[in-house]
């Protein structure tokens, strides 16, 4: 059990490693194209501290624990959102763009319904996981569309050369398909040993774990006052998890939905909308404000005392 625990951390410390400087490395590149801060973090950034919770669910279907893929997926988004963008927002107030309440925000309450529409039907075949990708292509493409005219982000202190970027990228994702492995292995053998069930242990452990480079990323960019990178992160990161993760993730395997409870689903809905009602009622340049942001953590914290007394 002590050498499972330590793979267990190893694992954890490699995927939040190799997530870090992949994003730093892609970032770096993205800058040099003159891309707009919210773009960066909705496609660059977001794809990068999702690639995580890629390789865990890609690991569980693979392994044929669906669970592990649903329930990881499903917990990173209400994780996202609840505690990451909670906190982030509780810091520092995000403001939220007409272009994000037209289309950003509208699009993830979409992509969360068609989710939950497919978690009441009882399974994503690899039919569905192909229309999923076909729409995540289909969102990328409109997003760097909707990016033209839109202000590039400057570039600050020195640069990180090309070469050293693309190195970057390279031992990040060693690093994510690595930790991913050793992560999602022991965190199953664990929760086999202790008697837990697997989706308790995907949407708490697996869904905290591998979220934590969407937090370290917010918490900086709110620190730096990069309001939109942060918003952008989420917002890329759950549309990421739900239509390409899940997406692939159904095409290797299909994907049983029957673990998930109408309280998880329920939880789900519940803070799509929060950042929903939060952009159209912001009191301060329509922003995620600070009292948006301890609502968001007050419901995170009730989900979790549901998951403990579940347990």
């Amino acid at each position: 059990m002590i050498l499972t625990l330590v793979l267990l951390v190893l694992g954890l410390a490699l995927v939040v490693f190799g997530s870090d400087i992949l994003v730093d490395g892609a970032s770096t590149v993205a800058r040099k194209l003159g891309i707009s801060e919210f773009v960066i973090g909705l496609t660059i950034v977001g794809f990068g501290t999702s690639c995580p919770e890629l390789v865990v669910s890609l690991n569980g279907a693979i392994s044929g624990s669906a669970d592990i893929s649903i329930g990881n997926v499903l917990g990173s988004n209400i994780f996202n959102t609840l505690l990451i963008l909670g906190i982030t927002a509780v810091l520092r107030p995000i403001a939220i763009s007409s272009e994000n309440k037209r289309r950003d925000i509208p699009v993830l309450l979409a992509v969360t319904l068609l989710f939950i529409c497919f978690c009441l039907k009882g399974s994503i075949g690899r039919i569905a996981g192909i229309g999923f990708l076909l729409l995540f292509a289909g969102y990328i493409v409109l997003s760097f569309k909707g990016n033209k005219g839109s202000e590039p982000v400057q570039e600050e202190g020195k640069t990180t050369p090309l070469w050293l970027s693309i190195l970057m990228i390279a031992g990040g994702l060693a690093g994510l398909v690595i930790g991913g492995k050793l992560f999602v292995n022991n965190a199953v053998a664990i929760a086999t040993a202790a008697g837990v069930s697997e989706k308790f242990i995907a949407v708490t452990l697996l869904a905290g774990g591998t979220s934590l480079p969407e937090l370290a990323t917010c918490v900086v960019a709110a620190v730096k006052k990069k309001g939109a990178l942060a918003l952008g992160n989420i917002i890329g990161s759950n549309i990421f998890n739900i239509l390409l993760i899940l997406g692939c993730s159904a095409i290797i395997t299909p994907l049983s939905t029957k673990g998930m409870s109408y309280v998880d689903l329920g939880v789900l809905l519940a803070s799509t909308l929060l950042v929903l009602i939060s952009s159209l009622t912001g009191k301060k340049k329509d922003s995620v404000d600070r009292l948006d942001g301890t609502l968001m953590l007050l419901v995170e914290a009730a989900y979790l005392v549901y998951l403990f007394i579940k347990l």
